[in-house]
């Protein structure tokens, strides 16, 4: 630090820097940085700055430097540090990637970054790899090969998109009071209790409840939405037999539609989802008065994400059902109160994919006609 260098400030750099001291938010380093600099400007010492600013004399000493070789951003901004060389090439580090990718070894259900690490050292010429560098570059690459997610993969064919657009067509169709398109679809609901009273929230404490749970058996949700107008209902049973289900369409068509002249049931491919349910659970005569008025649309198999109520039921375990309730006339009473509330506020669901989108986006699933030779 033999060189010194005099800090000269412009009037219009003191006043910027005087802004930036008196208010605003900047890192705590910058800060003190305009306060060297203006310090230095009013004829300090290095040594009284470095105390007046609790520093260090080498921060004073690079701070001034960077003003008088650059310039004032220059001087408030942070250095460029150089970083360690990276530990692995762009070969070893394709290597890996693979090797996450790969299979893991016999007797392991999955790479873990200890494996990856020790197997990275057989591979290459490094005497060592830590688990810190391998999850550095697996990052970079977005792997968690230790983490998988199960998902349903569908078979995508002529029939998926035969059902795909039946469905989206008549999400964009007109509404019709005497032609309503309703979503059904079940959820099964675990009754939990508590074991120990929790405790309730007080100012700077949070509500604690204690890890061990009561179960209490399951009931069944079932749930009707309409697409074009802000309506649902959730009917609470304790089982969801075919015979559940008859019910529930008919007082989908007595109960809650009793002047449509056909009302358009969009649900999934469950076997007890099926006409044949009614002659099950009614009469004959009955069975078929129902049918008459109900057109059932199936969305595609793995495809339950096209029914409309899938949405709504994912809200009302969201705003309803995110806690412990063991007493189910307590969970039909809770479920009661959200169901009316949702109603009153007229909320919809914001449907934005169409037969057109589906086309645009899903191309590679529209099978292709062979070319007449």
């Amino acid at each position: 630090m033999n060189v010194r260098y005099r800090v000269e400030l412009s009037q219009a750099e003191r006043d910027e820097l005087t802004a930036m001291l008196s208010g605003g938010k900047h890192a705590a380093r910058k800060l003190k940085r305009a306060q060297i600099l203006l310090a230095a400007d009013a004829g300090s010492g290095d040594e009284e700055i470095a105390r007046a600013v609790s520093v260090g004399g080498s921060t004073v000493y690079r701070t001034k430097r960077r003003f008088v070789e650059g310039n004032l951003e220059q001087a408030l901004s942070e250095e460029s540090r150089p970083g360690a060389e990276r530990k692995l090439t762009g070969k070893e580090e394709a290597l890996l990637v693979a090797t996450a990718c790969a299979k893991p070894p016999a007797g392991r259900a999955r790479w873990t970054l200890e494996l990856l690490a020790g197997e990275m050292v057989k591979l290459t010429d490094h005497e060592s790899l830590s688990h810190e560098t391998v999850r550095r570059r697996l990052a970079e690459n977005h792997l968690k090969p230790w983490r998988r997610e199960m998902w349903c993969v569908p078979r995508v064919d002529g029939e998926y998109v035969a059902r795909m657009e039946d469905v989206l067509d008549l999400y964009a169709e007109a509404p019709d009071p005497a032609r309503p398109v309703v979503c059904f679809d079940e959820s099964p609901i675990q009754l939990i209790g508590e074991v120990r009273q929790p405790i309730p929230a007080e100012p700077g404490q949070l509500e604690r409840y204690d890890y061990e749970y009561r179960r209490n058996g399951t009931v069944n949700l079932f749930v009707f939405l309409d697409t074009n107008r802000p309506w649902r209902k959730v009917k609470v049973t304790a089982r969801r037999t075919a015979k559940d289900y008859a019910q529930c369409m008919r007082e989908l068509v007595d109960v809650h539609y009793p002047d449509a002249d056909t009302i358009r049931v969009v649900q999934d491919n469950l076997s007890s989802h099926a006409a044949g349910a009614l002659y099950q659970a009614f009469p004959p005569a009955e069975a078929r008065r129902i049918l008459r008025r109900l057109e059932f649309h199936y969305t595609p198999k793995h495809a339950s994400w096209l029914n409309m109520v899938e949405i709504e039921i994912g809200v009302l375990r969201g705003q309803c059902l995110d806690r412990r309730i063991d007493d189910p006339n307590k969970l039909k009473r809770e479920i009661a109160a959200w169901e009316r509330q949702r109603n009153a506020a007229r909320a919809r669901i914001n449907w934005m994919f169409t037969t057109d989108k589906a086309r645009a986006k899903m191309g590679r699933a529209y099978p292709c006609p062979a070319k007449e030779s």
